[in-house]
């Protein structure tokens, strides 16, 4: 059992990596392997929707990470996607990383790599948009057949670089509440398997436009 851990930031060592450090840290209490995926500084192309995956079975631009993380992604059980705050929103590389991951992912098959697995997503600001931010992250959860997450309070933390983290005990508490909420989730699904109990059975035949 592992959870994938995506850090949104460019930074590889800022506050967003120190809040999926600390939720690394329980999950390892509770039994549960992760792997901290870091996007880094380099450039990252936005989706253009030119619908090649559906004949590659994958993204057609190659100079990033994008699939590197899906295929990692058939392979975790949870996910965690975590980013800083800029003006009220995730960061434009985390982004444009996950819209091409997910409809990569669509394209492909379904969701495969993603459908009844738990997600969550975690946000850091120095002060304000974390509402915001988080919400538009949790989208990516809703349409991709997943489980959504929660805490004890909403999935957020505050600080303005790493040195900050340990001054929001709050926010800690959230980030360790989660973990152990999505480390328990996954073990009752690995249950629910190990005892025959069937996925839901989703219908997928339908599909309307606004216009016609």
């Amino acid at each position: 059992m592992k959870v994938l851990m995506l850090n949104g930031s460019w930074n590889a060592n800022g506050s967003s990596k120190s809040g999926l450090e600390i939720m690394a840290k329980t999950f390892a209490d509770e039994g549960v392997e992760t792997e901290i995926f870091d996007l880094g500084a380099k450039p990252v192309r936005d989706c253009i929707a030119c619908g090649q995956c559906a004949v590659k079975k994958a993204c057609v631009f190659t100079d990033d990470a994008v699939n590197e993380f899906v295929q990692k992604a058939y392979q975790s059980a949870g996910f965690v996607f975590a980013s800083p705050v800029y003006y009220a929103h995730p960061s434009g590389r985390i982004m444009s990383f996950l819209d091409r991951v997910f409809f990569s992912a669509m394209c492909a098959d379904r969701y495969a790599a993603f459908r009844h697995k738990p997600g969550a997503s975690i946000v850091v600001a120095r002060r304000a948009g974390t509402s915001a931010a988080f919400d538009c992250l949790n989208k990516y959860f809703g349409i991709a057949k997943m489980l959504v997450v929660g805490s004890t309070y909403w999935n957020e933390f505050h600080a303005l670089t790493k040195d900050d983290v340990p001054q929001d005990p709050e926010g800690i508490q959230t980030l360790e509440n989660l973990a152990r909420h999505m480390a328990w989730l996954i073990k009752c699904l690995k249950a629910g398997r190990d005892a025959g109990i069937p996925l839901p059975d989703i219908k997928e035949e339908t599909i309307t436009n606004f216009v016609r």
